[in-house]
Order: structure tokens, then C-alpha cells, then sequence
């Protein structure tokens, strides 16, 4: 049997290494950061022009209705599966792979993902449909197939999801969960292991409903706790902050010393905190845009959606990830080449809060990584959903997340997460492909929202204004109120 899995494994790396390798470094890296940019500019830069307005359509109920969850609960619930181990950890490989100018980029990179963000979330909630239990579901698989007729595309975004948000991410945070927890307090993998289990367990076998009204609770408490001790990092060394950002800007454009002098300061710094960046938000990989489907837009519009996850966006990068790098470059232990990212952090952390600076990083690192669990669960169930899946296939999907989580804690299969992103990087390339093709929908959506707030009106979405949308869109859930 050894020897069987040893050839399969020969087969498979070059050939993963090799799809990996041309989509990442090649094509996805750059086609994201194009996409952004073109957004931005055929929106005239929404994401900056109605930022305030994004406060305001996040929903100050909780309930959601019977179709869908609230806005506020979408995003919570994709923002515990943006805010992960790339906040604390990924955050640190960048400074330490690219300088302190990856932070800059990372900054570029969530501004025009931003627009990227809005762009999909409102193509997910315009041709979202109804499920067997009258409950919202969309996505990307959904526009795909309803919106540009390419229901092969939308079928093969499906399964990417499922077996790399359904499958393989999970165990990549069970096992950061592990190192960290058993660094700081010593507990043992078995203890690891069934802890999680049963805490997940509670969790996904309650479905979408049960992971948003986890999220919308646990979520802002674990951001806004960690904003905070940043916060007070900052306020009692404001007179080194200046100092700070003028350093991630000269590392940003090479003018700090660095290998391979300007030009290579400069492509480094570009590099790892464009790749950390897009690894961190998410806009354009087509995940986040499954569980903006679910949520029941206010106002009754699909683009109110998309201004929600713009915002997520921001939160999690211009927010969250900026408060780590700000704690590693205050505490002056910033190391150029360190390799465990999660180690710098902790190590940042003593310098402010002693010894207990260690378990505060492994706490933070344990939430943000259990709500990413929990938010997998939610895409993947999406995709299981829109492939066919009924009761029976959904119960295997909860069974096989929770043991993915136990292979997670006691190894790491390399070959096995490789192809885990390359699926992923299969996923958000015919995203973008969607996503342009699509662009001018998102134009007459983008439109048809700001004139009517110009007009002092609540938008709302009537279909029978844009006949050329055709059946693609289900016209019983946009179909105008009172009807």
C-alpha cells in the first residue's frame, strides 16, 4: 500500500505543482489585481465613492426571514472564513518574505478587492434561487450558469468548492490550531482533536442557519478583541506609529535595504503581500459570494449585498491585518527571512502583554481559525447544494468535515494541500472569467441602486425594468413589493 501511495504521489506532485505554479505565479496574482482595477475604474471607485454608505446596509436586525439570514449575519459569517491564520500568521511570512512594504501592497490589493467583492456578491444575490426548504442559495455557480449560460463552468466551480473549502482548508486550520494551543498551554493532539469535533459538530449539523447565528455573535467579538489590543499596542507607543508606516512605505518601493537591491525590494515586497493579501481577503476567489446569496438584502436590492462584503474586505485587511503588522514592527522584534509566522507574532505579543502574550496570540488564533472552519463548512455546503446533494450526501459532508478535522491536528499531507489549491486556483480563475463577462450586469445594477438613492428613494430591485436579464433571474424573488 506504501509503495502504491508513493507512486500515485509521483504521479500527482509535478502535475499539482505544475497547475499551481502557472495559475499563482503566472496568472491568478496579477488577473485578480486587473480585475479589481477594472471594476474600479467601470464603477468610478464605489468602493471608496459609498464607503459611509456600506455602515448603513449591513442591517440592524439579526433575524434575517424565513428565506435567508440578515446582512449583518452574512457578514459575520464570511468574515469568519476571510479571518483566519493569514491575519496573524500570513501577515508575518509576508513582512518577512517581502519587508515591511508587503504591507503596503496587501493595503492595493484590499482597495480593489473591494470593487471585486461588491462584484460578485451582487451578481450572487441577482440570480440566487430558492432551495426544497424555501431557503435563498447562489453563488457563483449559480451566475455562472444562469447568468452566462455556461452551466458546465458553474458545475465545475461547484466541485472545486466542495473539495477544497469542504474537504482540505479545514485541516490547514486544525493543524495551526494544534501547534499554536500545544505551544502555549501544552495541551496534547487527542485533546485537540475532540475538542474541535464536538464544538464544530454543534455547530454544522444545525447547517447555514445555525453557522450564521454562531458567527454574527462570536465574530465581532473576536475581531473587535483583538482591534483592541492592537489599539492600546498603538496608544501607548503613538510616537513610534509615524515611524512605522514610514518604513512600510520605503520598504513598499524598495528604499529600504534589501536582496537584490531597489528592484528586487520592490518586486519582493510586491509579490508576497499582493499573494498574502488576496490569501487573506478572498474578493475573487468566488467563495465568499455562496453565503451573500443566502442573506435577504435591505434594501430589496442585490446590490446592497455587495456593498456588505466590500466592507468585509476592508475589515479584514485594512483593519485586522494592519493591527499585526503594526504589533511586529512596534515591538521591534521584526525579523527579515523568519519562517513561522505564528512564532513571530507571539513573540511581537510579549513584548507588550510578558508572558502572557503568548496565550493571547494562541486565544486569537484559535477563534480566528475555528470561525474559518466554520465558514468552510458554509461554502462547501453551497456547492453540495447546487451539485444535487439532498439530506443523506449533506450529513456525509458533516461527518467528513469533522474527521477532516482530526487528520488536521495529527498531520499534514503536502501533496494533499497542494491540490487543495489548485482547485482553488481552478475556482476563482473561471470566477473572473464569470465575473468579466458578466461586468456589464454589475454596471446596470450599480446604476440602477445610486439613481435611486440620488432620488432620496430606498432601492429596490424591479426586474420588469431589465427584461434583457431574461429567465436567468428569478423573477418571484425580485419581482416588485406587492405584487
Amino acid at each position: 500500500m506504501d509503495v502504491l501511495l508513493q507512486g500515485i504521489e509521483a504521479v500527482l506532485a509535478p502535475v499539482i505543482g505544475a497547475v499551481n505554479r502557472l495559475l499563482w505565479d503566472y496568472f491568478l496574482t496579477y488577473a485578480l489585481l486587473a480585475v479589481g482595477l477594472f471594476f474600479s475604474l467601470r464603477l468610478r471607485f464605489v468602493q471608496v465613492r459609498r464607503f459611509p454608505h456600506m455602515l448603513k446596509v449591513i442591517g440592524r436586525g439579526t433575524a434575517g426571514d424565513a428565506a435567508g439570514i440578515s446582512p449583518f449575519q452574512a457578514l459575520c459569517t464570511t468574515l469568519a472564513a476571510r479571518v483566519g491564520t493569514g491575519n496573524i500568521a500570513g501577515v508575518a511570512i509576508a513582512m518577512a518574505l517581502g519587508g515591511p512594504g508587503a504591507i503596503f501592497w496587501m493595503w492595493c490589493t484590499a482597495v480593489l478587492g473591494m470593487a471585486t467583492a461588491y462584484a460578485e456578491s451582487a451578481l450572487a444575490q441577482l440570480y440566487k434561487v430558492r432551495d426544497e426548504a424555501g431557503q435563498y442559495r447562489g453563488g457563483p455557480a449559480h451566475y455562472m450558469a444562469r447568468g452566462l449560460r455556461r452551466r458546465w463552468m458553474g458545475t465545475l466551480f461547484a466541485a472545486c468548492l466542495l473539495f477544497s473549502y469542504g474537504l482540505i482548508f479545514s485541516s490547514v486550520q486544525a493543524n495551526a490550531i494544534a501547534g499554536s494551543l500545544q505551544h502555549a498551554f501544552g495541551f496534547g493532539q487527542m485533546e485537540i482533536a475532540i475538542g474541535l469535533v464536538l464544538l464544530t459538530g454543534v455547530v454544522i449539523f444545525g447547517g447555514l442557519r445555525s453557522v450564521a447565528r454562531f458567527a454574527e455573535w462570536v465574530v465581532p467579538f473576536m475581531a473587535l478583541g483583538y482591534l483592541g489590543l492592537a489599539g492600546w499596542v498603538v496608544l501607548t507607543h503613538l510616537g513610534q506609529v509615524p515611524a512605522a508606516f514610514a518604513l512600510i512605505l520605503r520598504s513598499a518601493f524598495g528604499l529600504e535595504p534589501a536582496v537584490g537591491g531597489v528592484l528586487g525590494g520592490l518586486a519582493a515586497a510586491m509579490l508576497n503581500g499582493v499573494k498574502r493579501g488576496l490569501y487573506s481577503n478572498e474578493a475573487g476567489l468566488g467563495s465568499a459570494p455562496n453565503v451573500a446569496a443566502a442573506a435577504s438584502p435591505v434594501p430589496h436590492h442585490p446590490a446592497s449585498q455587495g456593498f456588505v462584503q466590500s466592507l468585509g474586505v476592508f475589515i479584514d485587511t485594512l483593519l485586522i491585518c494592519t493591527a499585526t503588522a503594526l504589533i511586529i514592527l512596534l515591538s521591534g522584534t521584526y525579523e527579515f527571512g523568519a519562517n513561522d509566522g505564528v512564532v513571530v507574532t507571539q513573540r511581537a505579543m510579549t513584548v507588550f502583554f510578558g508572558d502572557h502574550g503568548s496565550a493571547f496570540v494562541a486565544i486569537a488564533l484559535f477563534f480566528f481559525a475555528f470561525t474559518t472552519i466554520l465558514g468552510n463548512y458554509s461554502y462547501a455546503e453551497s456547492g453540495l447544494v447546487y451539485l444535487g446533494g439532498g439530506h443523506r450526501a449533506l450529513l456525509a459532508l458533516r461527518l467528513a468535515a469533522l474527521g477532516v478535522i482530526v487528520w488536521g491536528v495529527y498531520s499534514k499531507v503536502q501533496l494533499v494541500w497542494n491540490a487543495a489549491d489548485a482547485a482553488l486556483a481552478i475556482m476563482a480563475t473561471i470566477n473572473l472569467v464569470a465575473l468579466v463577462g458578466l461586468s456589464a450586469v454589475v454596471v446596470k445594477l450599480t446604476r440602477d441602486y445610486e439613481g435611486q438613492l440620488a432620488r432620496g428613494l430606498s432601492p429596490e430591485f424591479h426586474i420588469s425594468r431589465y427584461p434583457e436579464l431574461g429567465e436567468g433571474v428569478d423573477h418571484a424573488i425580485w419581482r416588485e413589493r406587492g405584487e
